[in-house]
């Protein structure tokens, strides 16, 4: 099974080795054809703290890190 890949922007960076990243997805609404804005926050590891707030990262699932980790930062986009 392929691995997901999410886009999204850093939020904090306050943690060592992790970095909170905003993922946000639109979708049309079913019944009213309206275009919904969701969004939804991820942990992800970030090895050498190189990521600060405002930056925009790929992450990729991976295999439980911590309670809470379960995605790496892949590049920058």
């Amino acid at each position: 099974m392929p691995k997901r890949i999410l886009q999204g922007v850093v939020t904090s960076d306050k943690n060592e080795q992790t970095i909170t990243v905003l993922v946000e997805r639109r979708f049309k609404h079913p019944l009213l054809q309206k275009t919904v804005r969701k969004s939804k926050k991820y942990r992800a590891h970030d090895e050498n703290n190189q990521f600060k707030i405002g930056d925009t990262v790929r992450i990729e699932e991976c295999a439980p890190i911590s309670k809470t980790k379960r995605w790496t930062v892949v590049v920058e986009a």
